[in-house]
């Protein structure tokens, strides 16, 4: 995007509402290539560099990935085909400002897709139609699970499931194909919260040749889905997040760099941040001032809750400043303790969890090593009363209320006062084993 200045900034992009999607899915669905369609058919990416990633894409015998290339830009996920960190990109409708949060469909790379889905409003899930691929990615163990879980665990409340890749001469556009799919998806996202009349519509579309995407289907290529939303349009009238401008600010710091001084990248999940403001940054309670705002590439003079942003900062220096930390008002600084009292939801464990059994705590942006220090009780599945009996373990389907302990002080709030820092995941050999929310920060 070319440079404007700082006037310029604030009177065009910068006042428009931002919204964070995060792409999600089993690997291979089709992410990527949606998102550089979506680049393409909003002029962000330019038509010189499409035709340069469609020369160097047939030269490597991949063709069919050179719309993917726009987001995944390390030269090793494009030999592979498969994303490894969460891209992230930047596109505009007449309405609204979107940041683009790619997110790794592979197993093993989910810690980048939940901080990808830390900063997200919306989830736009990925279903790969073709025979065979939705099978596999809904399968146990494939990924469309465990997101749809992860995103609902991390606070995305509103879900578009994007039943992609019905060009393909196995689907051909076939409504039955497209009922199969929504039809067994819908529990599964229900069992998870979503309400499927408010929070979750479903559509099918063609990331690669653009059907669907920007301009509404054609009655001769789909016409059962004629009249219905293309996804474009359909993100530009959504109702807008519930943002809480007037509240302190609380930005978790999901990135960090050097140059010439400490840039942080995050969300700002509540309050206004402007040039020259004094902040905290906790746990450690360093103070910092903001020297500059940038909002994508612009620099700007303010910003507001909902905006993904890099900030300058004056009076930390970078290794003070870690991934997982939250930056904050002065007056009004985010708790962080070393240990807390949570309601735990155990979704997924081979064996038993006992007091002493470790896990890796993924809450906001922060991730950390954490401990099970005592099961305080097991929730009764009807009434949500503790059970008599203190328990000796917990196994998988329990709901329990339990102790936890950190090697370090973590930033959190209680879930009745804060959502965004009281809500985390619990992963233990590279699954997700719990989902729970903090009751009482000690």
């Amino acid at each position: 995007m070319a440079n404007l200045s700082l006037q310029d900034a604030n009177t065009s992009s910068a006042d428009k509402e931002n919204i964070n999607i995060v792409f999600i899915g089993h690997v291979d669905a089709g992410k990527s290539t949606i998102g550089g369609r979506i680049l393409v058919d909003t002029g962000m990416v330019d038509k010189r560099t499409l035709e340069k990633y469609e020369k160097e894409s047939k030269e490597l015998n991949r063709e069919s990935w050179y719309l993917s290339w726009a987001l995944d830009t390390n030269m090793d996920e494009r030999a592979k085909g498969i994303t490894v960190e969460c891209g992230r990109a930047y596109f505009e409708t007449a309405a609204r400002r979107f940041t683009i949060l790619d997110a790794p469909g592979h197993k093993n790379f989910v810690p980048s897709m939940i901080s990808g889905a830390t900063q997200a409003d919306i989830a736009l899930l990925v279903i790969s139609a073709r025979k065979g691929e939705f099978e596999t990615g809904f399968e146990k163990g494939g990924q469309t699970r465990e997101h749809v879980t992860l995103a609902k665990t991390l606070g995305v409340k509103r879900l578009i499931v994007v039943v992609n890749k019905m060009d393909d001469p196995t689907v051909q556009w076939s409504k039955d194909r497209y009922d199969e799919i929504v039809e067994k998806l819908s529990p599964f996202i229900k069992g998870n919260g979503y309400n499927l009349k408010t929070d979750v519509t479903f559509m099918p579309i063609s990331g690669f040749t653009g059907q669907n995407v920007k301009e509404p289907i054609s009655k001769e290529v789909c016409a059962w889905w004629f009249g219905g939303p293309a996804l474009l349009p359909f993100l530009d009238t959504m109702p807008s997040p519930d943002r809480k401008y007037d509240a302190p600010l609380i930005m978790p710091i999901s990135d960090k760099c050097k140059d010439m001084g400490t840039i942080v990248t995050g969300k700002l999940d509540s309050g206004c941040v402007a040039k020259g403001d004094s902040l905290v940054v906790m746990p450690t309670k360093q103070p910092v001032e903001v020297v500059a705002i940038y909002l994508e590439d612009l620099e700007v003079a303010k910003a507001r809750a909902g905006d993904n942003v890099r900030l300058k900062l004056k009076g930390g220096e970078e290794e003070d400043i870690q991934t997982g930390f939250v930056l904050c008002d002065a007056a009004n600084p985010v708790k962080a303790a070393s240990s807390f009292v949570a309601q735990v939801a155990i979704q997924n464990i081979r064996n038993i969890m006992a007091p002493g059994f470790r896990a890796v705590l993924h809450i906001h942006s922060a991730s950390e090593d954490v401990t099970l220090a005592k099961l305080e009780s097991v929730l009764d599945k009807k009434t949500g009363q503790p059970a008599p009996k203190k328990p000796m373990f917990a196994r998988q389907g329990d709901v329990v209320v339990a102790e936890f302990s950190l090697d370090r002080p973590v930033c959190m709030e209680p879930f009745d006062e804060c959502g965004q820092l009281g809500r985390f995941s619990l992963r233990n050999e590279g699954v997700t084993i719990a989902i729970g929310k903090v009751l009482r920060v000690l």
